[in-house]
């Protein structure tokens, strides 16, 4: 019994190309769909006369950046964003590490249902608490408050950040924690300086994430936030929308750059850490 003729080697490799080049297409459209954007924002920036059209400057020019540097539109906001984003991020990462740990290293019934609970929390979309949200922060009296909304900021990421958080612990083995109790460390003792240390990496990915999804949140500070003086970059972004009849498109692509600086600046510094995984050298040893 004969087997059937195999097809020719060029047809295989020709559809193995086809496959290839769509494949290559469909990237560069993803990549043309993001870099559009950019791209404008970047044009608009030094433009003068910026439309929505990505063209382009006539004749470049500063001044969009010199109209909008000012205490009330850039600097205020921006350093009300940094106080309130960074306590925010400062609380998540603390109460996700003492909540992941106890999830890593100690097995119960409850471990599973508990994090199925937290991880259905971040499925909840913010606008849908927000409402008891406002009635709770009015009867405790931390409406327009930057402590109160920095709280709730914390509270939102949470959830994520002790599922992010427990993963990278349990990459962790237990026999260094073992070695420390044996030499008298307690538990805190051992979380921080022992623990904490080798998942840095881990640390520093929940950092970086809870930090961005607060810096871009506009929702809950523009609904915690009554005071013009205490609302961060996130909400006064809006003012040009609704202060200034017109959009200055080239001013709004200005200060869109600038909003974007420190989060670009957190990742730039913190980067280096995110590829060195768990420095664990010899401390195991079999």
């Amino acid at each position: 019994m004969t087997s059937p003729p195999r097809p020719p080697r060029t047809t295989a490799l020709s559809r193995r190309t086809r496959r290839r080049l769509a494949a290559d297409a469909a990237l560069l459209v993803l990549a043309f769909a993001f870099a559009v954007p950019l791209t404008w924002l970047l044009l608009a920036s030094v433009d003068a006369d910026a439309t929505l059209r990505v063209r382009p400057p006539g004749s470049p020019t500063l001044d969009n950046f010199s109209a909008v540097m000012t205490d009330d539109i850039t600097f205020t906001p921006m350093l009300n964003s940094l106080l309130l984003c960074g306590g925010a991020t400062a609380l998540t990462v603390a109460c996700a590490a003492l909540a992941a740990y106890p999830l890593s290293r100690f097995r119960s019934r409850l471990n599973r249902p508990y994090l199925l609970t937290v991880l259905f929390t971040t499925c909840l979309p913010i606008t849908a608490v927000m409402v008891p949200v406002y009635g709770l922060f009015v009867q405790v009296d931390l409406i327009d408050t930057m402590h109160g909304t920095a709280f709730f900021l914390a509270t939102s990421q949470l959830p994520f950040a002790i599922w992010l958080m427990k993963n990278f612990m349990d990459g962790v083995p237990m026999v260094l924690e073992e070695a420390a109790w044996t030499d008298g460390a307690s538990a805190l003792q051992t979380l921080l300086r022992v623990v904490l240390p080798l998942m840095g990496p881990g640390v520093t990915v929940v950092t970086i994430y809870s930090f961005i999804m607060m810096w871009g949140n506009f929702f809950v500070p523009f609904m915690l936030l009554l005071t013009p003086d205490q609302l961060p970059a996130s909400v006064s972004i809006f003012t040009f929308f609704g202060n200034y009849g017109s959009i200055v498109y080239g001013q709004l692509a200005a200060f869109s750059i600038l909003y974007s600086t420190p989060v670009v600046l957190l990742y730039v510094l913190i980067s280096g850490r995110l590829g060195g995984g768990f420095t664990l050298g010899g401390a195991v040893k079999g």
